[in-house]
């Protein structure tokens, strides 16, 4: 089989809110996430395992509060002018105690927020900055889970829909089943299947998933 050369248009990945789907394994953190700005000391922690859709939901809070996003080494001028709110992603990789110290406090002034994203909880976060340990430990969490069923096929849609592809039903269950239930392995195998479909010239089908999943040395999930 020929490989042919194939331009793939690609709509803007949608980070709105309204995109991701709300199911057992989320609701009580997006719940929790979207009782902002009432958060207890303007402060929040959404944890949760790669893959659970902890950038989606933070990258939507951003929006909404026209959060200022910032990183773990951010310059101490920089981190001196902020105000307002903030959003800081893989918080518990976040080097510099003082760092999330400063942050914590401004979250807590008249129209400040801190939303910070990780895999583990705040009681987990290493730090070497003792004031900053009970913060930790007071932190609210919004905790997310690893995706079930529900937002596992949710993800697919949307990624397909991003590249104007409509998936079967068949290809979908499909791919619940045997993908691992992680977000960035769904935007991955879609990827994948649209870019082997376009190459080779053969629809997006349950067929062209199996030999797709079959060539990935990943072993992408059960076999039928």
């Amino acid at each position: 089989m020929t490989a042919q050369f194939s331009l793939i248009f690609e709509n803007e990945p949608n980070f709105s809110r309204s995109a991701f789907v709300v199911s057992r394994c989320n609701a009580a953190a997006i719940e929790t996430l979207d009782a902002w700005p009432a958060w207890l000391g303007g402060a929040l922690a959404l944890v949760g395992p790669a893959g659970s859709g902890k950038s989606h939901l933070a990258t939507a809070w951003a929006l909404r509060a026209k959060a200022t996003v910032v990183s773990a080494d951010i310059g101490a001028e920089e981190l001196a002018g902020l105000e307002g709110p903030v959003l800081l992603e893989d918080a518990d990789r976040t080097p510099h105690g003082e760092t999330l110290f400063h942050l914590i406090n401004i979250a807590a002034r008249p129209g400040g927020a801190l939303l910070a994203t990780a895999r583990a909880p705040p009681s987990e976060w290493r730090t070497d900055v003792p004031d900053l340990r009970s913060r930790l430990n007071a932190l609210p969490i919004a905790l997310l889970h690893e995706p079930d069923d529900a937002v596992l096929t949710g993800a697919l849609m949307k990624f397909f829909q991003e590249r104007r592809i409509r998936p079967s039903e068949e290809l979908l269950a499909y791919l619940v089943r045997r993908i691992e239930r992680s977000i960035p392995k769904a935007l991955e195998i879609v990827a994948k299947l649209d870019e082997t479909a376009s190459a080779y010239g053969r629809p997006v089908s349950r067929a062209l998933a199996r030999q797709v999943l079959e060539d990935d040395d990943g072993g992408d999930g059960h076999k039928d």
